[in-house]
């Protein structure tokens, strides 16, 4: 009889034992999620700027993401705000979205390292927090999202390489200094470049992601170096910017790279550029808008979530300028989305 019962008794015990578990496990699919926050939830976007289109394209993607979840009944309302550049001003803001207590904070970040104790308090919360684009260095966060900038800048010099027969001269344009994006994209293009010594680095510039100081800093590089055999641009703006300064200067056009700007895009085909590309897609906003809820809803996120870079060249090129019109002028035409698209790359697929 005792036997039966301590039989009886740990069966018990182990079942809820494996219950527990499996309550907590659920609870915890993913980081800085404790399972306690019911929908519907508050959202905060921490922009660390949103002047440049890239980035107002980008707010767009994420304010119709919660435009969806809101008919869903998961979201009732968004916070944004804007550091206008300075990570001091984004860490206090984003101290305001912890002390109003947000359910999610989406964040790209104005530092690598600065953020991370306000984060940490964040995630001690049960905050979901989302990083992309420019990701920070601590794990206290969700989930990071991002393409891989390092095979972005790889594939990059990649190209030019082959295009240049393997020597020449070249102008390397990169994004502002101290950006992760744009110091990874660089990183990735270094060994290509270290394998080929008879290509040479003339000159390199950081500027910002626009059109107007890209144009100037190449028209200086131009006038200091009247041979060049190609530009190895790691940012769209940075292309067109580079493109006009050579048409203004009367000089051939050479083999360039560069990203999905559609005034790059436009000019490279008016021109018959030698070019290439890829993107950091715009609905990457809309996507990690998308994550934070599936997190708060107690699906398994993983820590990082690769996107997909996708490649455009003379022979696809024509399929992104035919949307053209659906973007602005000095905008992005970015590939289409839907939550689809966002539960298979979820998946791992």
């Amino acid at each position: 009889m005792k036997l039966s019962y301590f039989a009886s008794a740990s069966a018990l015990c182990l079942g809820l034992a494996l219950s527990f578990s499996a309550t907590s496990a659920a609870e915890a699919a993913a980081n800085c999620i404790k399972g306690d926050r019911k929908a519907p939830y508050t959202i905060g976007w921490a922009n660390i700027y949103s002047v440049p289109t890239w980035m107002k394209q980008t707010q767009g993607t994420l304010e119709a993401q919660i435009e969806d979840l809101k008919k869903q009944g998961l979201v009732d309302k968004l916070v944004i705000t804007d550091a206008q550049g300075d990570a001091n001003v984004q860490i206090q803001q984003i101290q305001s979205m912890i002390d109003s207590d947000v359910d999610a904070i989406i964040l790209i970040a104005g530092s690598s390292t600065a953020p991370a104790r306000v984060l940490a308090d964040a995630c001690a919360k049960g905050i979901a927090i989302i990083n992309f684009d420019s990701l920070v260095d601590t794990d206290q966060v969700t989930a990071k999202v991002n393409t891989d900038s390092a095979q972005w800048g790889e594939q990059a010099a990649k190209f030019l390489v082959e295009q240049m027969g393997g020597k020449g001269n070249i102008l390397v344009l990169n994004g502002p200094a101290g950006v992760s994006v744009s110091d990874d994209r660089r990183k990735g293009a270094t060994p290509v470049l270290e394998a080929n010594p008879n290509v040479k680095i003339l000159a390199e510039t950081n500027t910002a992601y626009n059109v107007a100081p890209a144009q100037e800093a190449v028209t200086s590089l131009l006038f200091a170096n009247p041979e060049i055999d190609g530009i190895l641009s790691l940012g769209g703006a940075l292309s067109a910017g580079a493109v006009l300064a050579l048409d203004k200067q009367g000089r051939t056009q050479v083999p360039i790279t560069g990203e999905n700007a559609r005034q790059f895009l436009e000019l490279w085909k008016e021109k018959d550029l030698k070019g290439w590309a890829t993107m950091q897609p715009n609905w990457l906003g809309a996507f990690a808008t998308w994550l934070s809820v599936q997190a708060l809803e107690g699906k398994d996120v993983p820590a990082f979530v690769k996107i997909p870079l996708p490649v455009i060249d003379n022979a696809n090129i024509g399929d992104y300028l035919a949307r053209a019109a659906d973007f602005p002028a000095d905008g992005y035409i970015y590939s289409p989305y839907d939550q689809a698209l966002f539960e298979k790359i979820l998946a791992g697929k």
